[in-house]
């Protein structure tokens, strides 16, 4: 049999972005394209002090921020920076105001296999209530370019929840979306994040029961058009599932490079200087650009990995949940001694993971 290469991927932080959505709190900055070419400049020579100490990747994704603001040649360069196998998948997130032919034919080049759209909304007044800048014709325009360069796999991310956004809305979000026939799908419902200009206005906050309402409209119309669910918030056709984040659902390791990037070896998890000043400073004086680490014991390991497994269309082992008649429309078996989350389990989530335990487990005894 051939030899099957562990999985290990890099995630490249991008920290850069035109105007900052008023739902993000990820490490972006709208004030610091002075640091571009300094930035990524030190991405390259933070992976070539680190790679020698690493495999190869099987996947790379670049991350933001907005990846596709920055000029081709300077990403690329740190992508050229990372080792990788013949196969190894590699994603670059990008905004669909950013994309011409010029850009898409450099990464395609690169080595980039799959980009992921910021989409988010197809109406214009949903993109204006989410703090979004991108014209809907400009996702079109990016499809068309993505095929015609030569892009077999692309995702288009989705955000539903958002104020004044309606079931109608939202259908039409939907429905101008797989008119583009994407082999990938992310869906997330709107989430309220602490220090952000969303969390200040509680008039904007999403409503759970209209959340929802569109993920089950989301799930039926997906499942319609041929995209599967693999994790709750993605969707996809067969053999394009994006390889980089069920790293990240399977424990994988990876590496972070860039501000604020976290990294995964060996049971350690380690995460690095918030700013982009802060990281360049550690890397051009030759200092490792680390902020903080923890180590999880097993057990806690045992249970994020059922936690995580929840989530995915592989589900958990049967005997990880307890044979209670409150979960009968949460879960249902496999066929292959395994359990997986229903449509209402998806939506119930969090509160079906509260009732997991490690798989042997004496009855009673659950993870908490």
């Amino acid at each position: 049999m051939p030899h099957q290469l562990t999985p290990f991927g890099y995630y490249v932080h991008v920290p850069f972005c035109a105007r900052r959505c008023d739902y993000c709190a990820f490490a972006t900055w709208t004030d610091r394209s002075h640091l571009v070419d300094r930035y990524l400049n030190a991405c390259r020579a933070d992976i070539e002090r680190m790679a020698p100490q690493l495999p190869s990747a099987t996947s790379v994704f670049f991350g933001g921020g907005t990846p596709s603001l920055v000029p081709a040649g300077l990403l690329t360069s740190v992508l050229n920076a990372i080792p990788r196998t013949p196969e190894a998948e590699v994603t670059v997130e990008c905004n669909p105001d950013t994309v011409t032919p010029e850009l898409f034919a450099a990464y395609r080049a690169a080595g980039v296999t799959r980009v992921s759209l910021g989409v988010q909304s197809m109406v214009p007044h949903v993109l204006e209530a989410l703090g979004r800048t991108h014209d809907p014709q400009n996702v079109r325009r990016s499809v068309d370019i993505a095929r015609e360069i030569g892009f077999e796999s692309f995702n288009v991310d989705l955000i539903y929840g958002g104020a004044g956004e309606s079931l109608h809305d939202w259908r039409r979000t939907l429905e101008e979306a797989l008119d583009l026939e994407p082999p990938h799908v992310s869906a997330y419902g709107l989430t309220v994040e602490p220090g952000t200009p969303l969390a200040d206005d509680t008039a904007r906050h999403p409503d759970d029961d209209d959340q929802a309402d569109k993920y089950a409209m989301a799930t039926d119309m997906f499942a319609a058009a041929g995209l599967q669910w693999y994790e709750i918030s993605n969707w996809s056709r067969p053999g394009h599932e994006c390889r980089h984040n069920h790293l990240y659902w399977s424990q994988g390791e990876y590496l972070g490079v860039g501000c604020a990037a976290h990294s995964h070896r060996d049971g350690r998890r380690w995460w690095n200087v918030r700013t982009p000043e802060r990281y360049i400073d550690a890397i051009e004086q030759s200092r490792s650009p680390e902020a903080g680490s923890e180590c999880l014991g097993e057990e806690e390991r045992a249970i994020e990995a059922l936690q995580l497994a929840l989530r995915t269309a592989a589900g958990v082992p049967a005997d990880a949940l307890p044979a209670d008649d409150e979960l009968v429309d949460l879960v249902t078996p496999d066929g292959h001694g395994r359990v997986v989350l229903t449509l209402k389990g998806r939506l119930l989530a969090n509160e079906v993971a509260l009732r997991l335990r490690q798989p042997g487990a004496t009855a009673g005894s659950t993870i908490t």
